[in-house]
């Protein structure tokens, strides 16, 4: 079973061919210095599929690339669904390559969540179908590249997501008083210094920019939780669920956010 701290859960680029670097479009932005279209190269990609500026991403322009993570899926579609034979190599795979890899990723993050769902022990009245669930997913990810290009994510997301909202439901029910939900809020930039958040439902909120400086996130939900230049400093994320080391990449902090087990603190965080 895959573990969210294990490396096929992560992305491991020294494993990959650049697919995000190449796949992936962005916008010249306050994330992305230039625009790059969806197959084309970044600039900075070098023949070896490393970064050229990885150690200086930010100061470069190029924030969004530090911000994002795969979920593993580079590589597995680099070195299994493509048996290790780049873009490159063979360019008539590129177009299909291109294709596959945002879908293995989406697969792939679904693996994240339910793994570690399944390593919650209140969950435990739903560990049946999320094992079963994390089974499918994991065949579905290993399929074919035809297979893959013609899989409706959003379909086998519909079938997860009940398992996932139920797990929810169940440890944040442990965290006491009435169960709050600010399910897909728009918070963007409010004030919510020391604010009492233990146990709320945050799915899908819009936290961009805001204030949450000694706020108690505790046991929340923040699975698709939009924290961008939020500040966490001094914030209490203990146990908080389904949340992502690009979440926290993406959000400002310091040295006493306190993080769940398993997550690396960011480098651009102050001490």
């Amino acid at each position: 079973m895959p573990d969210t701290r294990d490396s096929a859960l992560r992305g491991d680029c020294a494993n990959c061919f650049g697919l995000c670097c190449v796949a992936l479009p962005f916008a010249k932005s306050a994330d992305f210095a230039v625009n790059k279209p969806s197959g084309e190269p970044c600039r900075n990609l070098q023949e070896d599929f490393r970064c050229g500026i990885h150690t200086r991403l930010r100061p470069s322009g190029f924030q969004g690339c530090t911000v994002y993570d795969c979920f593993g899926a580079g590589q597995r579609v680099s070195q299994v669904t493509f048996g290790g034979v780049s873009w490159r190599e063979a360019p008539e795979t590129a177009r299909q390559m291109y294709e596959v890899f945002p879908v293995v990723r989406q697969l792939h993050e679904l693996l994240r969540y339910l793994t570690e769902a399944l390593a919650l022990r209140t969950a435990r009245p739903v560990h049946a179908g999320l094992r079963a669930a994390l089974d499918r997913v994991e065949e579905l990810a290993a399929g074919t590249p035809d297979a893959l290009e013609k899989l409706d994510v959003a379909a086998v997301r519909a079938e997860v997501n009940p398992l996932l909202l139920r797990t929810s439901e169940l440890v944040r029910a442990t965290a006491g008083g009435r169960s709050k939900s600010r399910r897909g809020a728009d918070l963007i930039g409010k004030r919510l210094r020391g604010a009492k958040l233990r146990g709320t439902d945050l799915r899908g909120a819009l936290l961009i920019a805001a204030d949450l400086t000694g706020a108690d996130l505790s046991l929340a939900d923040l699975i698709g939780a939009d924290l961008r230049d939020a500040d966490l400093s001094d914030a209490d994320l203990t146990g908080a669920l389904f949340l992502t080391q690009p979440q926290l990449n993406s959000a400002r902090g310091n040295a006493a956010t306190r993080l769940p087990e398993g997550f690396d603190r960011p480098t651009h965080w102050t001490a």
